[in-house]
């Protein structure tokens, strides 16, 4: 998020698309197993006035290269020189065609170590990378230029993500002397559900905290049920809805945690829907795939 509130950046570097309808047909016709590498995407969402864009072009082996500092889909990449991780973007908008083009650079105050699993199973885990970060954005298409306060973190799974959720909500909100706290409030299939509430430090250092009372909020258009904890009886509040899908949401919101009064960003994944076929036959629209 911009430092004036105005703007938001939400960038994500699949290797194995989660959402991918491509990856999900080749591995019911594989009978069960694909090459992640032959479904790779740089999903770009871009958010304010006269900004808005979203990108998901995916692409095959031959479309990427990839090393432990550098990744290349396609025309984007994405660079680590040990200080600052660069993305260059350069993608088209869909459905309506239009180009985003642009350097997004992340400078992380501390590098994290933490990694914990998200189902009762250990298959599927999560790990903030820089949960303490700046960003600057400077983007030629569309024209703007901004910094914020800006979060790095890693999925990996070892199996199909509906294999092991209901849905989940996750959340992260900027504290006042600096730190990030998160919320992870998952819905295994198996055994109880989890939630996962710590603290982090600009240094990469990091603290559990005893997540708060759940509370529902407003439904999407698309009737993907959202929820937030918050202390002191007090309930979140939706400030604005970013992105709206028919699986997943993107928000923002106001909560409480750990004593203040928090603007969080927060998302909700409905996992039978990604799952469904009506669904796998809208992506499409959303995420083409190049193939030549």
């Amino acid at each position: 998020m911009s430092d004036d509130g105005q703007h938001g950046l939400s960038i994500i570097a699949f290797v194995g698309s989660v959402f991918s309808p491509y990856y999900a047909l080749a591995r019911r016709v594989q009978g069960g197993v694909a090459d992640p590498e032959n479904f790779c995407a740089l999903n770009v969402a871009l958010y304010g006035k006269g900004a808005k864009r979203w990108t998901m072009t995916e692409r095959g082996r031959q479309h990427i290269q990839r090393s432990a500092h550098h990744y290349t889909i396609g025309p984007s990449s994405l660079h680590w020189n040990g200080q600052e991780l660069t993305i260059d973007i350069d993608e088209i908008n869909v459905p309506w065609p239009k180009r985003v083009r642009g350097r997004v650079t992340v400078r992380p105050e501390g590098l994290c170590r933490f990694v914990t699993a998200l189902d009762n199973d250990g298959r599927h885990r999560w790990g903030p990378i820089a949960p303490c970060s700046r960003v600057q954005v400077e983007m030629d298409n569309p024209h703007l230029s901004w910094r914020g306060h800006a979060y790095i973190d890693s999925n990996e799974g070892d199996e199909p993500v509906e294999k092991a959720f209901w849905d989940w909500d996750w959340a992260r909100a900027e504290m006042a002397n600096g730190d990030t706290s998160v919320v992870y409030d998952v819905r295994p299939k198996k055994g109880p559900g989890r939630v996962v509430a710590q603290r982090f430090s600009p240094d990469g250092s990091y603290t559990p905290f005893e997540a708060p009372a759940r509370y529902a909020l407003p439904s999407t258009a698309w009737r993907i049920k959202r929820a937030m904890c918050s202390e002191r009886d007090v309930a979140p509040e939706l400030l604005s809805t970013l992105e709206d899908t028919p699986f997943y949401a993107r928000s923002l919101l106001k909560t409480r945690l750990l004593g203040e009064d928090l603007t969080a960003v927060h998302e909700s994944l409905d996992v039978p829907r990604v799952a469904s076929w009506p669904v796998r036959l809208m992506l499409p629209w959303k995420m083409p795939r190049r193939v030549w």
